[in-house]
C-alpha cells in the first residue's frame, strides 16, 4: 500500500456541498436559505434559547440549590482501601494517587472508618473520623494530621 492509494472507507466521506454556485448546482440563488426573513440575512438568526420574544424556558424554571464556594471538599478514602500498602508504609495523598485509590488532591484527604485494617501503617491526612482513628490505632498504626 502506498500513500497515493489510501482512501477513506466506502460511505464514510461525503463530498462537500458547494452552495450558491448557480441554479444548475441545485443549490444556487438563495443557497438553501429560502426567500427573505431573519435567517436569510447575513448575521441572521436568533441566539440560543430565544423563543421569539415569549418568556424563554430557562427564565420560567425556578432556581434551585446553593453552591458554597468556600466549602472544603476532601478526597475520601475508607480504611479498608489502605490494606494495599505494606506494613510500616507512610500513606499520604500522593501515595494514594500513585496507587489510583484517589483521583485528585482536592482540599486534602479525609479517612473514614468503613471496613477493617490489617496493616501497621502511618496515615497522613487532613481529617480522620473517630472510627477511622480507632481502627488505625487498633491495627498498630499511627495517625498524623497533615
Amino acid at each position: 500500500m502506498k500513500l497515493n492509494e489510501l482512501s477513506p472507507a466506502a460511505g464514510s466521506a461525503k463530498a462537500a456541498w458547494r452552495k450558491g454556485r448557480g441554479t444548475g448546482s441545485g443549490n444556487g440563488k438563495t443557497a438553501g436559505k429560502g426567500h427573505k426573513g431573519q435567517n436569510a440575512r447575513s448575521g441572521g438568526g436568533v441566539r440560543l434559547g430565544f423563543e421569539g420574544g415569549q418568556l424563554p424556558l430557562y427564565r420560567k424554571l425556578p432556581k434551585r440549590g446553593f453552591h458554597n464556594k468556600f466549602a472544603t471538599t476532601y478526597a475520601i478514602v475508607n480504611v479498608e482501601a489502605l490494606n494495599v500498602f505494606e506494613d510500616g508504609a507512610v500513606v499520604d495523598i500522593d501515595a494514594l494517587i500513585a496507587k489510583k485509590i484517589v483521583r485528585k488532591k482536592l482540599d486534602g484527604l479525609k479517612v473514614l472508618g468503613n471496613g477493617e485494617l490489617t496493616r501497621k501503617i502511618t496515615v497522613k491526612a487532613a481529617v480522620f473520623s473517630a472510627t477511622a482513628k480507632e481502627k488505625i490505632e487498633a491495627a498498630g498504626g499511627k495517625i498524623e494530621v497533615a
